[in-house]
Parts: C-alpha cells; sequence; structure tokens
C-alpha cells in the first residue's frame, strides 16, 4: 500500500489574538481622542486668564475639540477598536471629553464674558444638568438616524450669544429655552448617520464650519471689544446653518407626531 503525502493545512489564526500592530493602532486612536482633554485643559486656562483675546482662542480651540470629536470615530472603526483594545472603554473616554468641551467649559466662558445678568449666574446650572441628563440617556441616539432631544452643542450657542452680543436677559431666556428642550423628544438631524438629510447637513455643515473659524478668527481682541457691522454681518450669515438645523428637526419631528404611521426616518 502506497503513503500518499498530504501537505500539511495552512495555519488557523487563533480567534481574540490581535497583532501587536493592530493594538498599538488601537492604542494611537484611544490617544487621538484623550488629546481632546489637552485641549480642554488649555481652554480651562484661557478662560481663567479670561479677556476677548483668550475667550476667542478658547473658540477656536472648542472648534479643534470639535474636529477631532468628528473624526475620531472614523479611525476608531477603522482598527476596529473593540476588538483591538477591549479592555479600554473608548466611548466613555469620548463622553468625558464631549461633556467637557460642549458643555461644562462653553458654560464656564458664557460665565466669565458676563454674558448672563450679574447676580444670577447660578442660572448656569440649569444647562450643565440638563447636558448631563442628555449624556446619560441610553436612548439618546435613535434607531432610525436622530439625535433625541437638544444636543449639547452649548459651545455653539455661547458663540453666537457672544458674537451678536445678545443683551444678558435675553441671552438667560434663550439658556433656559435651550436646557428644557433637552427633555423634549425632538429628533434632530444626526450628521454622521446614514441618510439624505443627514448627508446634506454634513456637507453644509462643513462649510459652516468654515464661516465659524473666520468669525471667530475676527472676533475683536481689544480689552474693550467692539463688535463691527461686519462682524455682526458674518454672524447673522453664519445663522443660516443653525437655523436650518432647528427647523428641519422640528419639522420632522412635528410631522411624525401628526402623522405617527409615516415614517420620518432620514434615511431615503
Amino acid at each position: 500500500m502506497v503513503e500518499t503525502l498530504e501537505s500539511p493545512a495552512p495555519p488557523v489564526a487563533r480567534e481574540g489574538v490581535v497583532s501587536p500592530l493592530r493594538r498599538f493602532l488601537g492604542w494611537c486612536v484611544h490617544a487621538y481622542t484623550a488629546s481632546g482633554l489637552a485641549i480642554a485643559a488649555v481652554i480651562l486656562a484661557l478662560l481663567v486668564q479670561g479677556g476677548p483675546d483668550a475667550f476667542r482662542w478658547s473658540f477656536l480651540l472648542m472648534i479643534l475639540a470639535t474636529l477631532v470629536d468628528a473624526t475620531d470615530g472614523t479611525f476608531a472603526r477603522a482598527v476596529r477598536i473593540k476588538e483591538a483594545v477591549p479592555s479600554f472603554d473608548g466611548r466613555r473616554l469620548d463622553d468625558i471629553t464631549d461633556f467637557l468641551t460642549y458643555t461644562s467649559l462653553p458654560l464656564m466662558l458664557i460665565w466669565r464674558a458676563g454674558i448672563v445678568p450679574a447676580g444670577y449666574e447660578a442660572w448656569l446650572i440649569a444647562p450643565l444638568l440638563a447636558s448631563a441628563y442628555g449624556f446619560c440617556q441610553v436612548d439618546i441616539k435613535t434607531h432610525d438616524g436622530y439625535f433625541l432631544g437638544f444636543p449639547s452643542l452649548w459651545n455653539v450657542v455661547a458663540l453666537y450669544l457672544y458674537a451678536l452680543p445678545i443683551e444678558p436677559w435675553p441671552a438667560l431666556v434663550i439658556l433656559l429655552v435651550l436646557a428644557f428642550l433637552t427633555f423634549v423628544p425632538v429628533k434632530h438631524l444626526y450628521p454622521s448617520q446614514p441618510g439624505r438629510l443627514n448627508r446634506f447637513a454634513t456637507i453644509t455643515g462643513a462649510v459652516w464650519g468654515v464661516v465659524v473659524v473666520w468669525l471667530v478668527w475676527v472676533l475683536p481682541t481689544s480689552s474693550s471689544p467692539e463688535f463691527t457691522d461686519g462682524t455682526r454681518t458674518l454672524t447673522y450669515v453664519s445663522l443660516t446653518y443653525p437655523a436650518f438645523y432647528m427647523a428641519t428637526s422640528w419639522y420632522l419631528t412635528l410631522r411624525g407626531w401628526l402623522s405617527p404611521r409615516a415614517e420620518s426616518a432620514p434615511r431615503r
């Protein structure tokens, strides 16, 4: 009997084994997310310093932090971060960073810039707590591609209250109304999710971001800031995107409330 020689079977990769390179890339992504904390620390130092120039740089750094937040998810998906570094919760790190750069520090800027009436600064606790509620909601991101309730975009709110500028009492009312809207189940557009409207919001949002950088760059830096007509005009022009975002979100929500059976998802 002739014994046949069989070629050895190819080695099978063991499940759960992650290559050192992929693990390294995973930690690089986490470090990239954590850079938002370093940005937050610089913003805090600037706000303690105070003054128009410090506020302008704070807004610019908030924009940089937003850019990091908008891109770290793409990198995380590229390396399949939960498989690369299973022992580390990057989502929790992201939430901690976001709460600082989207909520706590913008509200501190509002206080330091004297945007709300003197003696009523304690009311800033309302949007702070509302934002904490939103961050802790497990269903804040809906299955059909929306963000439920007013998103914690207090950095954007702070910028417009500062740049217009708005008088202290109307500014306080705006802050309290937006804090209340955190608890209202309005479906806001979620640009990073699939869907025609979300894609449109992403594209127009990128253009708006460029305009906002320009706006922040031309903000006054003197000890007694004077907002020129050009600055106000640029501010009003840039408001078209937030107006579109809010109006579209409310339209889709009201349509869903009035016609419960109608599909309200932006996946079209």
